[in-house]
């Protein structure tokens, strides 16, 4: 089963990635971001295909089998982004022709890529005395959606011009950046087995750095709208006022599309930090 579903990965990401390629993906930002998951993706699974049929996985010095379901978890949290992400930046725009069907073909691919990472990680968690990795668990899996999550604000924000003229702009920019490091050493750190390390437990360590990227998240959420979309504050509150958004190039994606993004992003990831948060303490200090 897993050998097939390896393949069925590796099938749909290199169609995703060829058909992308074929209609002038990499042009954009946006674009670039879904061609590097697929392939990422194809490449990761290539790999852990190779190391399994030549049965080298006992010379690693860590455990296999936490490692392969942190990647698959991973690649069907990024597919689900390319999936959601690619055809609402590329397909709307295009008049229909083969680069539309083609871009829809791609599309469909991704979202198939999702699945069969999504059933392999599924597979996993149902064998019998199977030691469950930390990312196929509900904090892990939180935790992956806030990096992951972190990583499409900064592929949509990737353009300075964006928030270099105001410094409450530039401090959401830290915000971001600040959690998505703090969500990748508490990964790190159960990943690695590491937790028991610390000089205080791990699951209040964990709540502290998950109720202080609450805290930053909730000024982000306040800041980026007020300051992008509120005329008082230099912001541009319709989209039509975007010189940029007149322009139909489908490669790219227009600055107030970009920051309409980055304000529904941040909300999104709010709502994840403080479902992780509510989790963790109800798991950690109410259950337990």
């Amino acid at each position: 089963m897993g050998c097939c579903l390896r393949r069925l990965q590796l099938l749909s990401t290199c169609v995703a990635f060829s058909l992308g390629a074929s209609v002038g993906t990499w042009k954009g930002t946006i674009g670039n971001w879904s061609m590097f998951i697929w392939c990422f993706c194809f490449v990761v699974t290539l790999i852990n295909l190779i190391v399994e049929l030549c049965e080298l996985e006992d010379h690693f010095p860590f455990s296999w089998d936490n490692f392969l379901i942190t990647c698959n978890c991973y690649s069907a949290l990024l597919c689900l982004s390319a999936s959601i992400i690619y055809p609402t930046t590329y397909i709307q725009f295009l008049p229909d022709s083969r680069y539309r069907d083609r871009t829809i073909t791609s599309t469909a691919f991704s979202c198939l890529a999702f699945v069969a990472y999504a059933m392999e990680v599924a597979c996993t968690r149902a064998q019998p005395n199977m030691i469950t990795g930390y990312m196929a668990t509900v904090p892990g899996l939180l935790k992956g959606l806030e990096t992951t999550v972190a990583c499409v604000i900064f592929v949509f924000i990737s353009s300075p011009y964006l928030y270099l003229h105001q410094p409450a702009l530039v401090w959401c920019v830290a915000v971001y950046s600040i959690c998505f490091l703090l969500s990748s050493v508490a990964l790190l750190l159960n990943l690695g087995k590491c937790d028991n390390r610390l000089p205080i437990p791990f699951p209040i360590f964990q709540v502290v750095l998950t109720l202080l990227s609450v805290l930053l998240y909730a000024t982000a959420l306040v800041l980026w709208p007020l300051y992008q979309f509120n005329q008082k504050f230099s912001g541009q509150p319709q989209r039509s006022s975007d010189v940029s958004c007149s322009d139909r190039l489908t490669s790219l994606v227009c600055t107030w599309n970009q920051r309409l993004a980055v304000a529904s992003l941040t909300a999104i990831n709010l709502l994840i930090y403080v479902t992780d948060l509510v989790f963790s303490v109800h798991l950690d200090f109410v259950s337990g």
